[in-house]
């Protein structure tokens, strides 16, 4: 039940976050950060990622760029699906 309400939470936040590019970012790391942890590492330390994700993409227009694009590959894939098809794109987000 808790990880169904993170999940609409992530929504409605994705949803808001369509408005501004700075929200964008924080938004494309929070998904990416969580859904790290959830699909490779329960115990990987999403707060961090998420904090050095946006620092990177407030810095760098192309890792903001290599964010978007990972985001992008993981929506809707399994986890399984996106480690063969999102790896390449979400190696410079993620460990």
């Amino acid at each position: 039940m808790r990880k169904h309400l993170k999940h609409l939470l992530v929504a409605a936040m994705a949803l808001t976050g369509m408005v501004g590019c700075g929200v964008d970012a924080a938004l494309d790391c929070n998904a990416i950060c969580d859904r790290y942890a959830s699909c490779y590492d329960s115990e990987y330390d999403t707060s961090a990622c998420e904090s050095r994700c946006r620092s990177n993409a407030a810095d760098d227009e192309d890792y903001k760029r290599k964010a978007d694009v990972c985001d992008a590959c993981l929506t809707d894939r399994a986890c399984t699906s996106a480690t063969f098809s999102c790896g390449a794109d979400c190696a410079a987000v993620v460990p």
